[in-house]
């Protein structure tokens, strides 16, 4: 089985290796189903021994773009037109400082991070078409992905942020509960992020809210504020919207393994 992710917007390919010995099609426990045995992701969403929902489990892009050979070719994982533009959707435009406008305008697609093999970073995570799993336990939530077998974790054990943070790739995130929402703040982020294949930044003035619901066993909403007074006039929200994966695992993806993407990138 191979893996693979492709854009228009950003039109490039990086391929995972195939993997045949893994756990790809084994049924996943406590799954709610229908009948007939398929899935039932309008089900309610699980709950934690707290009350607190629960969104464990594998998830990617919800409403990807058309698997068309134009925007999609059929072999590609799924992704959303916010993997290009972060602010698709939006009624105006990000309101991006000057200098971050003319960045987007002089950089191309090999200077993406993650077209380089780098960590995307942060909030991107939510956009890349490679698997994501959540594992939460109490006082913490992690985030695993697929690319470059990376993670993030969100303490939701009451911790403070950080008062002077040393700059890293995923920042520093610290969650607590409002009702059903898990409402995560994250700092400490490098100064040459990027949130999206068109090159929207993020940089170390920047400081990230995400709103996490499960309205149901099936469906991850993730509400975005970016407070970024370095890049962007005033801060902006989106909602990322992704899908559960159930009966398969996940697989290596390291980038840089037989690379041989980057050379041949092109803007249409």
């Amino acid at each position: 089985m191979v893996r693979s992710a492709g854009v228009t917007l950003a039109v490039f390919c990086m391929s995972a290796a195939t993997a045949s010995g893994q756990w790809l099609n084994y049924p996943t426990a406590g799954v709610p189903r229908t009948p007939d045995g398929k899935p039932n992701l309008a089900a309610p969403a699980p709950r934690t021994a707290a009350g607190k929902p629960d969104f464990s489990g594998m998830w990617q892009p919800a409403n990807p773009l058309p698997c068309d050979g134009i925007n999609r070719v059929c072999t590609d994982l799924p992704i959303s037109l916010q993997f290009g533009n972060i602010g698709a959707g939006l009624k105006d435009a990000l309101p991006y400082r000057p200098w971050a406008s003319d960045r987007i305008k002089q950089k191309g697609l090999t200077d993406d991070p993650y077209t380089r093999c780098l960590s995307p970073g942060g909030p991107r995570m939510h956009l890349l078409p490679t698997m994501k799993k959540v594992v939460q336990t109490p006082g913490l939530l992690v985030i695993l992905d697929e690319h470059n077998a990376s993670y993030r974790q969100i303490f939701t054990d009451g911790r403070p942020l950080p008062v002077d943070p040393q700059p890293t790739w995923n920042g520093y995130s610290s969650g607590h509960w409002e009702g059903d929402a898990l409402v995560v703040d994250s700092i400490g982020f490098r100064d040459d992020q990027w949130l999206d294949a068109r090159g929207s930044p993020l940089t170390e003035a920047g400081k990230v809210t995400e709103r996490f619901r499960r309205p149901n066993f099936g469906n991850l909403e993730i509400e975005l504020t970016v407070n970024d007074p370095k890049a962007y006039i005033r801060p902006w929200t989106v909602t990322i919207r992704q899908t559960a994966v159930v009966d398969t695992e996940m697989l290596d993806l390291i980038c840089l393994e037989n690379e041989k993407d980057v050379q041949h990138l092109t803007v249409k």
